[in-house]
């Protein structure tokens, strides 16, 4: 195998997420990054929207007007400007964890690409093994459970 082809594999997926998964032909990954990446930019986007309506409520009222969409009919508002307050800091809070979230998972696929890549190159053959055994003791005539390791040179 080429020993490139991790930093390749992150350096495609860092420019387009999903392409190091197809670089390593683990094409069932795609569907998991930009599912994951498409939820967090999702909830980014629509906090951002109910950001800007609190916020345009909030500075409307300060300016005097009562016809913002929270305020109602009536003399007296369905959500007070403490509350609009209370909730644009929510909201604002919940708008930066999802942006954070999205770079996460942004980060995420790029590691995830280059240590696909290295265990591509992984050696795996009948020389080094690793398996469970079952092994009976022969005075008591007990089963215990075991690891056996094997190197064969």
């Amino acid at each position: 195998m080429d020993p490139l082809r991790p930093s390749k594999a992150a350096f495609y997926s860092a420019v387009l997420p999903g392409l190091g998964q197809v670089y390593n032909k683990k094409f069932w990954k795609i569907p998991l990054v930009y599912g994951a990446i498409g939820t967090a930019l999702y909830f980014y986007f629509d906090n951002d929207k109910t950001y800007d309506r609190y916020r345009n409520a909030y500075k409307r009222r300060l300016a005097g007007f009562t016809d913002d969409e929270f305020y109602g009919p009536g003399i007296t508002p369905f959500i007070s400007e403490d509350a609009l307050i209370r909730a644009q800091r929510t909201l604002k809070r919940n708008k930066e964890m999802s942006m954070l979230i999205a770079i996460g998972m942004y980060a995420l696929n790029i590691i995830d690409a280059n240590v696909d890549a290295h265990l591509l190159q992984y050696n795996m053959d009948e020389n080094l093994s690793l398996k469970p055994v079952i092994d009976f003791d022969n005075p008591n005539c007990y089963a215990q459970a075991g690891l056996s390791l094997n190197f064969r040179f």
